[in-house]
């Protein structure tokens, strides 16, 4: 059992303690109760998740070609289905019909004589542009780079090119274009991750393609004559790294739409590695445009990189991003698969002092699983969550905005620790003594998040699962995801304040209920 209990700097004493403990930690076993016979079954209980998804085996990073039709969402990802480090790229596949419960399916597109397939995008082709559509049937169109391997060992610069597939079977077979490649490199070593939208304004198709240090848009009628028309970014926002993965969708706030272009960069994120941008503007069809200087972040942990949305679901934006970051991915202590995604986040608007930031939500995706909810009001109650093979959301509210630290542990020790620093004035998840780190030497740190809101009234939740947690404070404008490997599973959960009030007004801890391993 997870044993909760409240301390309060103050008066420095528990005032809550249940679930009680003995006190040895259990051995870990595996299903038939016997030792664990290697690391790699031992990381499938510790850290293989609950509610994220992860590939049966191999390596994953980057989502891509993400979209929804008939009821399903599609997930295609960076995959090496051949080792758990990066490698020769296909592109994975997996359907959901709730973006959590994934049910996997065959390699969609595999590597062929231009190149690997690196990240893009698919879009549904209602209008049948392209032409590829047969016997009424709807086309899918995938846009994707291709990496040429010996051009870039050889020191070739246009070794990454842009090519298309479809499928006439609702993307669960595809058929490259024999014109590949649709856009041919221009002499840039880095010109790769296109995103496709329609843009009903002009009637025709827009690509955004990371570009070095930039982006650049092209358009098309048909999905396959690109026309350049514009590039954004080189004197913009954070360049501490090269741009990557980028997205553009609309969001309406306050009566008014908002075009939103995001942009992945490595190295350079806030508390390093690698990370996603974004800006905030309008776009005519030809150029995107932001009146704000600031660098904006959709995420201020180490581990949410790559972060897409989905196209053709309607007016609503769902993003979901790699759980990794490049600086230790290859190495994170898993052996039959490597790297998760982040949870499905619905994404918004929101003024803060005349300034529009994004904010991400998580909540509806997963509030509807089923779950064990238990609260501690008005400082009564009491708290019992199993531990071993669960994932769980903390959240609780402050009229009051106040300093605050919630620690889980378990007997080892080891202990990673989330919060509020009011002198600061910053969040914070600090996995320093969170369990494994020594496969690399950046690995175990503090990682901060400079607070948006201005307001005292608050919120803040967080889902933990296994060796994951992604933490959202007011209301999604603040953001973080870090990655963790504790030797056992945390079995206590300490929430530390120098104000009672504000930390025991509301608490509550739902444990989802999973029959997965």
């Amino acid at each position: 059992m997870l044993k909760i209990s409240l301390l309060f700097a103050i008066i420095s004493f528990s005032i809550l303690k249940v679930a009680a403990q003995t006190s040895k930690q259990p051995v870990l076993k595996n299903k038939t109760n016997g030792i664990f016979k290697s690391e790699a079954e031992k990381a499938e209980v510790l850290y293989r998740p609950q509610i994220h998804f992860t590939p049966k085996k191999g390596w994953m990073n980057d989502p891509n070609g993400m979209f929804y039709k008939d009821g399903v969402y599609h997930l295609y990802f960076q995959h090496n289905p051949d080792s758990n480090v990066w490698g020769p790229m296909h592109w994975g596949h997996a359907t959901s019909k709730n973006l959590i419960d994934w049910k996997h399916q065959p390699i969609a597109i595999y590597p062929d004589s231009i190149g690997m397939i690196f990240s893009g995008s698919a879009v549904v082709d209602e209008k049948n542009t392209s032409g590829f559509g047969k016997n009424g049937i709807t086309p899918i169109v995938s846009i994707f780079t291709q990496h040429n391997m010996e051009g870039e060992q050889t020191g070739r610069t246009d070794f990454q090119n842009q090519s298309i597939a479809y499928s006439l079977d609702n993307g669960y077979t595809w058929k490259m274009y024999k014109g590949n490649p649709v856009i041919k490199n221009p002499g840039i070593k880095d010109f790769r991750d296109p995103k496709v939208i329609w843009h009903e304004a002009s009637k025709k198709w827009i690509m955004i393609v990371a570009v070095k240090n930039k982006v650049s848009f092209y358009s098309s009628a048909n999905l396959m004559q690109w026309t350049k028309e514009s590039d954004f970014g080189e004197n913009i926002g954070n360049h501490d790294g090269v741009w990557e993965c980028p997205d553009l969708f609309t969001l309406k706030h306050e009566n008014r739409t908002y075009w939103v272009l995001t942009s992945s960069i490595n190295p350079g994120g806030p508390n390093k590695g690698s990370a996603t941008q974004y800006f905030i503007g309008d776009f005519d069809g030809h150029n995107f445009t932001t009146n704000s200087t600031k660098t904006k972040w959709m995420d201020f942990g180490t581990d949410n990189y790559a972060s897409v949305t989905w196209s053709d679901n309607g007016s609503e934006k769902i993003s979901m991003g790699w759980m990794s970051n490049w600086i230790y991915a290859r190495e994170v202590p898993t052996f039959n698969w490597r790297s998760a995604a982040t949870l499905p986040r619905l994404l918004a608007l929101k003024n803060v002092n005349g300034e529009i930031y994004l904010t991400s939500d998580a909540r509806k995706f997963v509030n509807s699983l089923p779950k064990k909810t238990q609260q501690f009001t008005n400082g009564k109650g009491k708290l019992e969550v199993p531990s071993l093979g669960s994932a769980y959301k903390i959240s609780f509210n402050q009229n009051n905005l106040s300093p605050y630290r919630v620690s889980l542990s378990n007997d080892l020790g080891e202990h990673l620790d989330f919060g509020y620093d009011s002198v600061t004035n910053q969040f914070f998840i600090d996995r320093s003594f969170a369990g494994v780190h020594k496969f690399n030497p950046e690995f175990a740190a503090k990682h901060i998040s400079p607070r948006i809101e201005v307001s005292n009234n608050t919120s803040f939740y967080a889902f933990v699962d296994k060796a994951s947690i992604e933490f959202f404070a007011d209301g999604g404008l603040n953001v973080m995801t870090d990655i963790f490997f504790p030797t056992v599973p945390y079995n206590n959960i300490n929430i530390i304040s120098n104000n009672k009030k504000a930390i025991t007004d509301h608490f509550e801890v739902a444990t989802f209920l999973r029959n997965k391993k």
